[in-house]
């Protein structure tokens, strides 16, 4: 077992020790983001240990992932809607920067928003916002994580072959 299982976010998650996975979809793990200062962040975890990027996995899985990265947004666009006039889009995106394993960001993004930010990409919001102990997963955040949880079961299941 990690010391922390954020120093193996993957490889956590297939021992079933990262306390962040929401469901298993077929292209990797649905996650809920550590930091929830735009309620409703995910990120979808490759399942596969060691690839770095999209173009590291084979056509068929490469098309699953994007499709599993799809399902994990419209999700949260039902969840954060429903939660939340305010809620304005879901922004989709596969960085890979500092994170050298394959991974997708599913970020809502709210009018509520500081002005100077809401239409701009998320990494421009201060640096303050990422690091704020109020907004950092936890116990306050149990409701959004069953209701996320929930959201994508229905769409997993209404999608799947046999359903």
């Amino acid at each position: 077992m990690l010391s922390d299982w954020r120093e193996d976010r993957v490889g956590s998650a297939l021992a079933g020790e990262n306390p962040t996975v929401l469901f298993r979809l077929p292209g990797g793990f649905a996650v809920i983001g550590d930091v929830q200062f735009l309620p409703g962040y995910c990120v979808l975890l490759t399942d596969r240990p060691g690839v770095d990027g999209l173009s590291d996995l084979p056509p068929a899985e490469r098309t699953q992932f994007l499709a599993s990265m799809e399902l994990l947004g419209e999700a949260v666009e039902t969840v954060c809607a429903s939660r939340d006039d305010a809620f304005r889009r879901v922004n989709l995106e596969i960085l890979g920067n500092t994170d050298a394993f394959l991974h997708a960001h599913v970020w809502p993004r709210y009018d509520w928003e500081p002005a100077d930010v809401v239409t701009k990409p998320v990494w421009l919001h201060p640096a303050q916002r990422w690091s704020d102990p109020s907004t950092r997963l936890g116990p306050p955040h149990d409701d959004l994580r069953a209701e996320l949880t929930a959201a994508i079961g229905a769409l997993a299941r209404s999608r799947a072959p046999d359903a």
